[in-house]
Formats: C-alpha cells, sequence, structure tokens
C-alpha cells in the first residue's frame, strides 16, 4: 500500500470525516461508513459497502464493482 493510502487508512480509523474520490474499489469499501457512485457529475446511488455489495443500485455499478476486485 503506498503512503497516501496508508495515511488515509490511519486518518479514517481515528474517526476522521474524509471525502476521497477514488477508483480503488477494494480501498474505499474497506475503510468508508457509506460510498457515493458518480457518473458523469451525477450521484447514482449512496449506501454503506455493505448495502452496494449486497444490491447494487443498477448493472453498471455491479459490473464496476465485479471488475474492480481483480
Amino acid at each position: 500500500m503506498n503512503e497516501v493510502l496508508r495515511v488515509i487508512e490511519v486518518l479514517a480509523n481515528e474517526g476522521t470525516t474524509m471525502v476521497i474520490v477514488t477508483h480503488e474499489m477494494r480501498f474505499a469499501l474497506g475503510i468508508s461508513d457509506r460510498v457515493a457512485f458518480i457518473d458523469d457529475g451525477r450521484i447514482q446511488t449512496i449506501g454503506t459497502p455493505t448495502e452496494l455489495l449486497a444490491a447494487p443500485a443498477e448493472s453498471r455499478i455491479a459490473s464496476f464493482l465485479t471488475q474492480s476486485r481483480h
């Protein structure tokens, strides 16, 4: 893990509120209380990592999550 991700993880574990934009979904889902998917400047869905993994709001989000796990 690079240094920036380590610092973000430490801050998240300390309870610091952050807004992070990333395609590193494995990392984001691991440290986040809530995740928003934005497409073309519009929020498509917001939820907890558990909610988004269990029932993605649409097929494009499900596909993105599946591709991100590889």
